[in-house]
């Protein structure tokens, strides 16, 4: 008797139907209205620009009145304008060397504030003031140190390369730009790396103490392979954050001299009230293509991580 109520409640339960997927428990359509403000926001601020602008870059709109569409006329012309080949350079160029600089100094710093020293945690607080700093306020304090501090200094010292400003050499001006950016791009890359390190368990450090792996063989070894993850998306994110320079050239060189430091934004925002409205769109237009492209691989390495 007992076995045959056991079966019977056995059979009740595989009867039960199946819970209903696809929807998640706890989230009701009332709380899917309060991102009905923020979409909004988005498509007026972001989307509409976004779909007018594009439409424009086939136009010869000067950004008022009449206009016609002229094809792709705008993107053929773009290929083969010295100006803009060369703004591409240079954005480009200044993003690879700065992300290289930017990370080789940040994950250093990291591996000294994770190891044990004095001061660390203070040293931490110290070494992330440039982030919260205004890029244009940086760049102005610069410009005066290169200009005028840097100057007397080496002439003081018979220096003479440098007795004249960096920023007024075609030749120099670009390295003053590197060093001011990665002065304020190191923190939060920096932050990234110390999260990284201090994931590590302890335990692998002290078993390759107990083998006689020396501090280096370590590092290359251990601390590298393991943070590889988070190297991948610190160059995504530079790379990307890089691609925009504006602010800093504008307050250092001001794309100068000439235009041996203009960026591709520069260049962009130079059109737009200079009548070239729709061909700098269409150079715009480009341009927020590549950012999308790194965006999307940011988020996969950034997803691709967390789930790790």
């Amino acid at each position: 008797m007992a076995t045959t109520t056991t079966t019977q409640a056995v059979r009740r339960d595989d009867a039960a139907p199946a819970p209903r997927r696809g929807r998640r428990p706890g989230v009701g359509r009332t709380s899917y209205l309060f991102l009905v403000p923020s979409l909004v926001l988005f498509t007026l601020a972001i989307t509409v620009p976004a779909i007018m602008g594009i439409t424009l870059s086939f136009t010869d709109s000067v950004g008022f009145g009449e206009f016609d569409f002229t094809g792709l006329t705008n993107y053929v012309a773009l290929f083969s304008d010295p100006a803009i080949l060369s703004s591409y350079g240079f954005t480009i160029g200044f993003a690879l060397v700065t992300v290289l600089v930017v990370n080789v100094v940040a994950f250093l710093l990291a591996v000294g504030l994770t190891s044990k020293i004095r001061g660390k945690v203070p040293l931490r607080a110290v070494f992330v003031l440039p982030m919260v700093i205004s890029g244009i306020v940086i760049a102005y304090v610069f410009n005066f140190l290169f200009s005028n501090s840097l100057p007397r200094w080496a002439g003081a010292v018979g220096f003479t390369p440098l007795e004249q400003s960096m920023l007024a050499d075609p030749d120099l001006a670009w390295i003053t730009i590197v060093i001011v950016t990665a002065w304020q791009a190191i923190p939060s890359a920096l932050l990234i790396y110390v999260a990284g390190i201090l994931s590590i368990p302890g335990e692998v450090y002290e078993a390759a103490s107990l083998d006689g792996a020396s501090a280096g063989r370590r590092l290359r070894s251990i601390t590298l392979p393991l943070v590889a993850g988070y190297v991948l998306i610190n160059i995504v994110i530079g790379f990307k954050n890089f691609l925009n320079a504006y602010d800093i050239i504008v307050g250092l060189t001001n794309g100068g001299p000439g235009t041996a430091t203009r960026s591709v934004a520069m260049t962009i925002f130079s059109g737009f009230t200079g009548g070239d409205y729709a061909y700098q769109m269409a150079n715009a237009t480009i341009f927020f293509l590549i950012a999308v492209v790194l965006a999307l691989l940011q988020i996969r390495l950034t997803r691709g991580k967390a789930a790790l």
